[in-house]
């Protein structure tokens, strides 16, 4: 494959660093160029250091002012037409349509659009959320279907959410099962003392199931179980299901929960933790989910779209009904109450990692789909 100019187009300097990384490294490994196009925050020294040109787009996530986001478009359009890159790859739900308009404008002859999840505008019921959704999917039916034009999907359900209305074909789908994890990186630990410490890893956000999650704390403390329940991970504004600061503080003095914000090393997080728990609403598939697993801990998640794809019902963890804490606490009593079965548990996690998602994976086919891009 010829050197090639691959751009990235990405919300967050944050979610490329922790999701995309592996990719472009291997990318600038075989020769290519590599652009990111972010908001820069904390990462943008360190993607320099990776020899990634990098140029500052803020995308705000929530933002829904017409001008502003219009304004937004058109600066993606300028990048294009400027740097004529052979390849975009989007990431996310804003990228993948703005990248798109833009990316159909400019005449880029390659696009691959990252579906990571559905998100807020996909989960949410409200009447707001549902007509911008229809409105969305119509635009997408046109963009799609732009010759070169593919789609990254992580889970075989949101594939079928876009096929069956016809808003992509299959034959421009690719299935790459998350981002990957480093199982040199995320390892097995012997299990560490009683109290039994379960976690939540994942941004504070309602549709990650964190208030489920507070109640089934509840529901353990007054059975008076012996645990410590933590909440592990960032607040993000920019998300309209973000819990607020003033929700976490009460949380925090009823002592039901403890919350440790974000957290660099979260293998030596998992080293501390006995079981993780993500009883989110729907997902992509939650690499924190498969970090927990290549480190060899039970899971405990919502048997939804994403979750499914790395909890093994009754193999690696269990699978509760979304929104149902009731149902999330008795799950996490069949664990706490069991250390062999959480061994066992977290040992054919880790197994399942090692055989199915390990990083390597996900980038070989990454970069085979760029090959089947430039022979067509």
């Amino acid at each position: 494959m010829s050197a090639l100019k691959i751009l990235y187009l990405v919300t967050e300097d944050w979610y490329f660093w922790s999701h995309r990384l592996p990719i472009a490294q291997e990318a600038k490994r075989r020769g290519h160029e590599v652009l990111v196009v972010t908001r820069v925050d904390q990462h943008g020294k360190r993607m320099r250091e990776q020899r990634f040109r990098v140029i500052t787009l803020n995308i705000k996530r929530r933002s829904m002012n017409v001008w502003r986001e219009l304004a937004v478009i058109l600066k993606i359009v300028s990048i294009y037409r400027r740097e004529k890159p052979d390849i975009v790859h989007h990431v996310a739900m804003k990228p993948v349509l703005y990248g798109s308009i833009a990316a159909f404008i400019v005449g880029i002859p390659r696009v691959i659009n990252a579906i990571t999840g559905m998100g807020y505008l996909f989960i949410s019921k409200g009447f707001k959320a549902c007509m911008l959704r229809a409105w969305i999917s119509c635009l997408f039916r046109f963009l799609f279907r732009q010759n070169r034009t593919y789609l990254i999907f992580q889970n075989s359900e949101d594939i079928e959410m876009f096929a069956r209305p016809g808003i992509v074909q299959k034959n421009q789908v690719c299935l790459i099962r998350g981002s990957g994890v480093d199982a040199d990186m995320f390892i097995p630990t012997p299990e560490p003392p009683e109290p039994i410490l379960v976690a939540l890893p994942a941004r504070m956000l309602y549709d990650k199931g964190v208030a489920e999650f507070v109640d089934a704390a509840r529901i353990l403390r007054r059975k008076k179980y012996r645990l410590r329940c933590v909440l592990v991970g960032d607040r993000d504004p920019e998300n309209p299901a973000v819990v607020s600061r003033e929700q976490i503080q009460q949380w925090q003095k009823e002592r039901v929960v403890e919350f440790c914000g974000h957290q660099v090393d979260m293998p030596a997080v998992f080293a501390k933790v006995h079981i993780v728990c993500l009883p989110s609403y729907r997902e992509g598939l939650p690499k924190a989910l498969l970090e927990a697993a290549s480190c060899g801990k039970p899971i405990v998640a919502t048997d939804v779209p994403g979750c499914r794809e790395i909890v093994q019902e009754g193999i690696n963890g269990f699978l509760v009904p979304p929104r149902n804490s009731i149902a999330l606490a008795e799950a996490l009593i069949k664990l706490i109450t069991n250390k062999e079965l959480r061994l066992q548990m977290g040992s054919r996690g880790r197994e399942i990692v090692i055989k199915e998602f390990a990083v390597e994976k996900v980038v070989a086919k990454t970069m085979t789909l760029y090959e089947e891009l430039l022979q067509q």
